[in-house]
């Protein structure tokens, strides 16, 4: 792709690096830019910059927050000896979504992959291992995507807590096998979690 100008050409590299954008998308969006307002521009720059500075995680669950404590984890209504362990915060939406979860969540920040070279060590197992030793935790539920990471991520938190007294689930088997959360419908994943199953059944499959 030739570029009349270099400062074009800049601002489509760096916009194609995002996520499922490649160099025709980022040229296509950066032109739209463009047309805008300089304020405009302006705008999303400064947006931008704020959240990458000021964003926190939460120190309780790992969720994204703009405070310390995240709304979820602050809020008193929520029932804290229900955990539900996730990947990442598109899970966490996909699951308040449903209006069908009242506990508190434990975002792992991935799954286990080798081939990636993404280990526990580089998870937030630790300190979801530690938080049910603290014995406040009654039950966990297992709620991270039917691939195989999520599978061997699944296994791995649950025989570092099986000799623990807790209750171990995993949600229903609604969703199919290889997807992921956050493009599961509401209704489905409302129903999996309502019908949530031992993490011990799902061993025998």
């Amino acid at each position: 792709m030739e570029f009349s100008s270099k400062l074009l050409e800049n601002a489509v590299n760096e916009m194609s690096q995002l996520p499922g954008i490649g160099k025709r998308t980022a040229l296509r969006l950066v032109l739209h830019l463009l047309r805008q307002p300089k304020e405009h521009t302006g705008y999303l720059a400064d947006a931008l910059k704020v959240f990458r500075n000021d964003i926190k995680l939460c120190k309780n669950c790992h969720n994204i927050s703009d405070v310390d404590l995240c709304e979820i984890c602050a809020n008193e209504k929520r029932n804290s000896e229900i955990i539900c362990v996730v990947e990442d915060i598109r899970d966490v939406m996909a699951i308040e979504n449903t209006a069908q979860f009242k506990g508190h969540y434990h975002v792992l920040g991935g799954k286990i992959s080798p081939i990636e070279g993404i280990g526990p060590h580089n998870l937030m197992i630790d300190s979801l291992v530690e938080k049910v030793k603290n014995g406040h935790v009654k039950e966990l539920i297992f709620a991270l995507s039917s691939t195989m990471e999520g599978d061997t991520t699944n296994f791995y938190i649950y025989k570092q807590l099986q000799d623990l007294d807790i209750r171990l689930s995993t949600i229903a088997r609604g969703i199919s096998v290889g997807d992921e959360l956050e493009y599961t419908d509401e209704v489905t994943l409302g129903r999996s979690i309502i019908n949530r199953v031992p993490f011990e059944n799902s061993l025998r499959g």
